[in-house]
Protein backbone atom coordinates (compact mmCIF):
# COMPACT_ATOMS: atom_id res chain seq x y z
CA UNK A 1 0.00 0.00 0.00
CA UNK A 2 1.51 3.32 -1.08
CA UNK A 3 0.19 6.44 0.55
CA UNK A 4 0.29 9.47 -1.69
CA UNK A 5 -0.63 12.90 -0.52
CA UNK A 6 -3.41 14.57 -2.46
CA UNK A 7 -2.22 17.95 -3.64
CA UNK A 8 -3.32 20.65 -6.04
CA UNK A 9 -0.50 19.60 -8.40
CA UNK A 10 -1.92 16.04 -8.50
CA UNK A 11 -5.33 17.51 -9.37
CA UNK A 12 -3.74 19.57 -12.15
CA UNK A 13 -2.09 16.41 -13.51
CA UNK A 14 -5.44 14.60 -13.46
CA UNK A 15 -7.09 17.52 -15.23
CA UNK A 16 -4.43 17.37 -17.95
CA UNK A 17 -5.04 13.65 -18.46
CA UNK A 18 -8.79 14.28 -18.64
CA UNK A 19 -8.20 16.92 -21.37
CA UNK A 20 -6.14 14.42 -23.36
CA UNK A 21 -8.88 11.81 -23.01
CA UNK A 22 -11.48 14.30 -24.24
CA UNK A 23 -9.41 15.39 -27.23
CA UNK A 24 -8.33 11.92 -28.33
CA UNK A 25 -11.34 9.83 -27.31
CA UNK A 26 -8.87 7.33 -25.83
CA UNK A 27 -8.32 6.00 -22.33
CA UNK A 28 -5.41 7.19 -20.19
CA UNK A 29 -4.05 3.63 -20.13
CA UNK A 30 -4.77 1.37 -23.08
CA UNK A 31 -2.91 -1.91 -23.57
CA UNK A 32 -4.34 -2.32 -27.08
CA UNK A 33 -1.93 0.42 -28.20
CA UNK A 34 0.87 -2.11 -27.69
CA UNK A 35 -0.15 -3.76 -30.95
CA UNK A 36 0.86 -0.68 -32.94
CA UNK A 37 3.40 1.10 -30.72
CA UNK A 38 5.20 1.00 -27.40
CA UNK A 39 3.08 3.60 -25.61
CA UNK A 40 0.47 2.18 -23.24
CA UNK A 41 0.01 5.58 -21.60
CA UNK A 42 -2.01 8.16 -23.49
CA UNK A 43 0.28 10.91 -22.19
CA UNK A 44 3.35 9.26 -23.76
CA UNK A 45 1.49 8.69 -27.03
CA UNK A 46 0.36 12.32 -27.32
CA UNK A 47 3.74 13.69 -26.22
CA UNK A 48 5.47 11.63 -28.89
CA UNK A 49 3.04 12.72 -31.60
CA UNK A 50 3.40 16.39 -30.64
CA UNK A 51 7.18 15.92 -30.49
CA UNK A 52 7.15 14.59 -34.06
CA UNK A 53 5.40 17.82 -35.05
CA UNK A 54 2.59 15.82 -36.61
CA UNK A 55 -0.64 17.51 -37.51
CA UNK A 56 -2.60 17.63 -34.28
CA UNK A 57 -5.67 16.43 -36.11
CA UNK A 58 -4.00 13.01 -36.31
CA UNK A 59 -4.54 12.46 -32.58
CA UNK A 60 -8.06 13.87 -32.34
CA UNK A 61 -11.02 11.60 -31.68
CA UNK A 62 -12.20 10.45 -35.12
CA UNK A 63 -15.83 10.82 -33.94
CA UNK A 64 -15.36 14.58 -34.09
CA UNK A 65 -15.06 14.29 -37.88
CA UNK A 66 -13.02 17.51 -38.06
CA UNK A 67 -15.85 19.39 -36.35
CA UNK A 68 -13.55 21.42 -34.11
CA UNK A 69 -11.55 24.62 -34.16
CA UNK A 70 -7.89 23.72 -34.68
CA UNK A 71 -6.56 26.64 -32.60
CA UNK A 72 -8.70 25.56 -29.63
CA UNK A 73 -7.58 21.95 -30.07
CA UNK A 74 -3.95 23.04 -30.06
CA UNK A 75 -4.55 25.15 -26.96
CA UNK A 76 -6.17 22.22 -25.11
CA UNK A 77 -3.31 19.87 -25.96
CA UNK A 78 -0.72 22.43 -24.90
CA UNK A 79 -2.48 23.06 -21.60
CA UNK A 80 -2.82 19.29 -21.04
CA UNK A 81 0.90 18.72 -21.63
CA UNK A 82 1.80 21.60 -19.31
CA UNK A 83 -0.47 20.10 -16.64
CA UNK A 84 1.11 16.67 -16.94
CA UNK A 85 4.76 17.56 -16.59
CA UNK A 86 6.71 14.98 -14.61
CA UNK A 87 7.89 17.41 -11.95
CA UNK A 88 4.91 18.68 -9.90
CA UNK A 89 6.60 22.03 -9.25
CA UNK A 90 6.69 22.69 -13.00
CA UNK A 91 2.93 22.20 -13.42
CA UNK A 92 0.78 25.32 -13.50
CA UNK A 93 -1.65 26.15 -10.73
CA UNK A 94 -5.31 25.57 -11.62
CA UNK A 95 -5.90 29.34 -11.66
CA UNK A 96 -3.15 29.62 -14.29
CA UNK A 97 -4.75 26.78 -16.27
CA UNK A 98 -8.03 28.72 -16.36
CA UNK A 99 -6.21 31.84 -17.59
CA UNK A 100 -4.37 29.85 -20.26
CA UNK A 101 -7.63 28.35 -21.52
CA UNK A 102 -8.96 31.89 -21.73
CA UNK A 103 -5.95 32.77 -23.89
CA UNK A 104 -3.70 34.50 -21.34
CA UNK A 105 -0.07 33.52 -21.01
CA UNK A 106 -0.24 30.18 -22.81
CA UNK A 107 2.11 31.11 -25.66
CA UNK A 108 4.86 32.18 -23.25
CA UNK A 109 4.47 29.15 -21.00
CA UNK A 110 4.36 26.78 -23.99
CA UNK A 111 7.52 28.28 -25.50
CA UNK A 112 9.29 27.90 -22.15
CA UNK A 113 8.14 24.27 -21.92
CA UNK A 114 9.28 23.50 -25.47
CA UNK A 115 12.74 24.92 -24.76
CA UNK A 116 12.98 22.75 -21.65
CA UNK A 117 11.82 19.70 -23.60
CA UNK A 118 14.45 20.26 -26.30
CA UNK A 119 17.13 20.44 -23.60
CA UNK A 120 15.78 17.29 -21.92
CA UNK A 121 15.65 15.40 -25.22
CA UNK A 122 19.21 16.41 -26.10
CA UNK A 123 20.42 15.27 -22.66
CA UNK A 124 18.51 12.00 -23.00
CA UNK A 125 19.99 11.36 -26.46
CA UNK A 126 23.48 12.16 -25.18
CA UNK A 127 23.06 9.69 -22.33
CA UNK A 128 21.52 7.14 -24.71
CA UNK A 129 24.50 7.43 -27.07
CA UNK A 130 26.86 6.94 -24.12
CA UNK A 131 24.88 3.87 -23.05
CA UNK A 132 24.77 2.50 -26.61
CA UNK A 133 28.52 2.98 -26.98
CA UNK A 134 29.09 1.19 -23.68
CA UNK A 135 26.94 -1.73 -24.76
CA UNK A 136 28.68 -1.85 -28.11
CA UNK A 137 32.12 -1.94 -26.56
CA UNK A 138 31.13 -4.80 -24.23
CA UNK A 139 29.21 -7.03 -26.63
CA UNK A 140 31.04 -6.61 -29.93
CA UNK A 141 34.66 -7.16 -28.95
CA UNK A 142 36.74 -9.37 -31.17
CA UNK A 143 38.77 -12.02 -29.44
CA UNK A 144 42.35 -10.93 -28.90
CA UNK A 145 45.02 -13.53 -29.48
CA UNK A 146 47.60 -13.55 -26.74
CA UNK A 147 51.27 -13.78 -27.66
CA UNK A 148 52.11 -17.03 -25.95
CA UNK A 149 52.26 -18.22 -22.38
CA UNK A 150 52.86 -15.92 -19.45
Amino acid sequence: YIHREITEKNDVFGYGIMLLELVTGQRAIDFSRLEEEDDVLLLDHVSEEVGKRKRLGDIVDKKLEEDYIEEELEMMIQVALLCTQAAPEERPAMSEVVRMLEGEGLAERWEEWQNLEVTRQEEFQRLQRRFDWGEDSINNQDAIELSGGR
